[in-house]
Order: C-alpha cells, then sequence, then structure tokens
C-alpha cells in the first residue's frame, strides 16, 4: 500500500528532529535528507508492525492540519510503500532447489562447505549487494 505521510521537522543544532504525528513516533538525521530518509523507514516499520499485530495503518492527516499543530516545525510530506518496504527488508529464508554435478556436491560436503552461504555470498558479489 503507498501513502504520503506528514512529519514535522524541527532543525536543532547538530541534527533533525522529526515527528510523525500519524504514527506518533520520532526519529531524527544528519541534516534534511537524512531526517526524511530515516522518517520514510521509520513509518514503514512501524507501519508493518501495525500490519503485522492485525492493527490498520492510520489514514495520512491533511498537511494544513498538522502544519497549524506544529507552527514550530517545517512540514512535509513522506511517500510510503509498505508492500515493497517489506519486500526489501524481509529476511525470511526461501528454499530454492539447486542442481549441481553430483561430483561438485560432492567435493562440498567433503569439505564441509555450507553450500547456501556460498551462494548467497555469490549472489551478493553478482548483483553488487
Amino acid at each position: 500500500m503507498k501513502e504520503a505521510y506528514p512529519i514535522v521537522l524541527t532543525q536543532e543544532r547538530d541534527c533533525v528532529l522529526v515527528y510523525v504525528p500519524d504514527f506518533d513516533i520520532n526519529t531524527e538525521g544528519k541534516d534534511f535528507a537524512d531526517a526524511i530518509f530515516m522518517a520514510r523507514d521509520a513509518i514503514c516499520m512501524t507501519g508493518l508492525c501495525y500490519e503485522d499485530s492485525g492493527r490498520r495503518l492510520p489514514a495520512a492527516s491533511p498537511v494544513r492540519q498538522v502544519a497549524a499543530e506544529h507552527p514550530e516545525g517545517t512540514v512535509s510530506l513522506v511517500d510510503t510503500d509498505f508492500t515493497e518496504y517489506r519486500k526489501a527488508n524481509d529476511r525470511r529464508a526461501v528454499r530454492r532447489n539447486v542442481s549441481l554435478p553430483y561430483w561438485l556436491n560432492y567435493k562440498a560436503d567433503k569439505a564441509g562447505i555450507n553450500v547456501s552461504a556460498v551462494l548467497q555470498k555469490a549472489l551478493k558479489a553478482e548483483l553488487n549487494i
């Protein structure tokens, strides 16, 4: 699900504080760009917790309302995509069948090599991640 939530940014001496009224959460960043990045991450993480516990995601408040309630800060919108965030951050293991020549599998077993770990390392290298 995609949504744009309002956030309140407040410049401090050494960081930018962020308040997300719809979720009643706070985060911070070293500058405005980092603060917006951190806000998106905090909103998505909190939203997934809501979904996983069966709670409904809050509707986004109107920007004008948030600005009126928080005149001390700068109000901005942060776009979120809870579905994509879940896909990108889901760390569950996925079972895949891999075909190897018998001799290669035999040598790997004999050497005590974890084929899954080697495959993960190779895929990360191939994908530059």
